[in-house]
């Protein structure tokens, strides 16, 4: 089969295409022929030789999310059969023809759903509820926050907060951007290259902010959050490193927590996919969440993928097209 290799750290052109031996399912897992496979920063960090995958996914070989069809499926698989078509997050080995995938961590591809716009979707969306809504415990009638509104994560998070019936802010870094986050649901989005957020949303307040920032923004956030507000970190683009006063945190009992979630184990992540499928499946196929990819490449591109994801210039999720 055809996978697109990390031959070493480095540059988006160190991706190249290589043949490698299709690989086995075990007894739980299926064998999937892929036809598409979402592009995510953390891919992008494993080619730098910051994220290595944890054990026994491919060392070389990234992509976390897919959709495709079940070729093979183990001894122990009983849900699943050949030709389902689904989409899975896995830890790993996504940029190839095929991938093996524990069964529990795969769901059905949403009806009228094309292979495209499914990998879109397991890496976003398992980020963003087990963050915004498990960690972060967002409740209807509050106010949200997301920084990066027109990544992947952001336009998931928009709608999904937006449906669950919160008030919902964005930063991004272009007007343009901007419009898209609002055309998506978030009630304003700031521009955080012309306009202050914390000065922006200082008077309304806010109770759950998803940061993938961090650095300076940190005590910005801990300023803007209510009482019991909550502060969720996935990413910190711009620094680990924040200053902020414990006493502010005491005083209004602020909780800040965070999560990665390539690393978890099996049980976890598939206890996430059960919650997943009952509490946000019914809203794709009811068409209250809408993909928005904004390009799709060949596999042979993945270095060019890479760079646009780098570039940051994107709104929404870029895609590989592995099967014609």
């Amino acid at each position: 089969m055809k996978a697109v290799v990390i031959t070493e750290s480095g540059a988006p052109e160190v991706l190249q295409i290589q043949e490698r031996e299709v690989p086995t399912p075990a007894s739980h897992q299926i064998l999937v022929r892929v036809h598409a496979a979402g592009i995510n920063r953390p891919d992008v960090a494993q080619r730098k030789g910051h994220y290595p995958p944890p054990a026994g996914a491919p060392v070389d070989v990234p992509g976390l999310e897919i959709a495709g069809t079940i070729e093979a499926c183990g001894d122990h698989v009983e849900r699943w059969k050949k030709g389902d078509a689904i989409c899975a997050l896995l830890p790993g080995g996504g940029y190839a023809e095929f991938a093996v995938v524990d069964a529990r961590h795969c769901l059905p591809v949403p009806k009228g759903w094309s292979f495209e716009e499914a990998a879109s979707l397991p890496e976003t969306v398992f980020t963003v509820w087990h963050n915004v809504f498990q960690r972060g415990q967002l409740q209807p009638g509050e106010t949200f926050l997301v920084h990066g509104g027109s990544s992947g994560i952001g336009i998931t998070a928009i709608q999904l907060a937006k449906t669950w019936g919160a008030r919902v802010f964005a930063t991004a870094g272009t007007d343009e951007k901007c419009q898209a986050c609002e055309e998506l649901g978030a009630d304003q989005c700031i521009n955080h290259k012309t306009q202050a957020f914390e000065e922006e949303l200082k008077a309304e307040g806010v109770d759950v902010i998803l940061d993938m920032v961090g650095g300076v923004y940190i005590p910005k956030n801990l300023n803007l959050l209510k009482p019991d507000g909550r502060l969720v970190f996935i990413n910190a683009m711009q620094g680990a490193q924040g200053k902020f006063d414990v006493r502010q945190v005491m005083q209004k009992r602020l909780t800040i927590t965070g999560s990665t979630l390539r690393p978890r184990d099996a049980e976890f992540k598939a206890a996430l996919t059960a919650a997943i499928e009952q509490h946000v499946w019914p809203l794709l196929e009811a068409g209250e969440f809408k993909p928005v990819l904004y390009k799709v490449f060949p596999l042979e591109e993945a270095a060019q993928a890479h760079a646009l994801m780098e570039s940051s210039e994107h709104i929404g999720k870029i895609v590989l097209k592995v099967q014609p």
